[in-house]
């Protein structure tokens, strides 16, 4: 099986267009294949958002736009179940920003939340944050960095992997199309 493991990073509180993606590909339980980019989201950064990820509109500035990239993202987002930690929030990051950029996909996606396979998997842990279960396994994390969250998020799918034999068992179904 193989898993695309993605991390998306927003301008504001709308959660409507992406400052930033991670994605890390996973077959065997080994990572196979990184992309990181910040993205100009065309559109206002919220104080909030910059301090939280140190993205601003000068640090975007002259980068690809979502709509710009979307042929280098659609074929390595088809290849897999898609994960993230926290997944519905990513998936409806992406279910706006293809519909902000008039982009028609899918109706729907299979995906993985190593959130929620974590909490079965490792019950003992304090919590499910990303930055909890790093510190637990000893996984690098550059917090609200797209790239460093997805290959963190990586990192936990392949330790829940080595511990639980059918983690497909926790893939479900999101509608990208309302």
């Amino acid at each position: 099986m193989r898993y695309v493991v993605i991390d998306t990073e927003t301008p504001n509180m709308a959660n409507d267009r992406m400052s930033s993606i991670g994605i890390v590909v996973v077959e065997n339980r080994e990572i196979v294949y990184r992309f990181g980019t910040l993205i100009d989201p065309e559109t206002y950064f919220s104080p909030f958002n910059v301090q939280l990820t140190g993205i601003n509109p000068e640090s975007v500035c002259g980068m690809p736009t979502f709509g710009d990239l979307w042929h280098i993202l659609r074929p390595i987002l088809e290849s897999g179940v898609i994960v993230a930690h926290n997944a519905v929030f990513d998936l409806c990051v992406l279910a706006k920003c293809l519909n902000a950029y008039n982009i028609v996909w899918r109706d729907t996606v299979p995906y993985l939340c190593t959130v929620r396979l974590s909490r079965s998997v490792f019950p003992s842990v304090r919590d499910h944050k990303l930055n909890t279960l790093c510190d637990h396994f000893g996984i690098e994390l550059d917090h609200h960095r797209a790239d460093s969250d997805s290959a963190a998020c990586a990192g936990i799918l392949i330790k829940c992997m080595e511990t639980c034999a059918d983690v497909n068992s926790f893939i479900r179904t999101f509608r990208l199309v309302k």
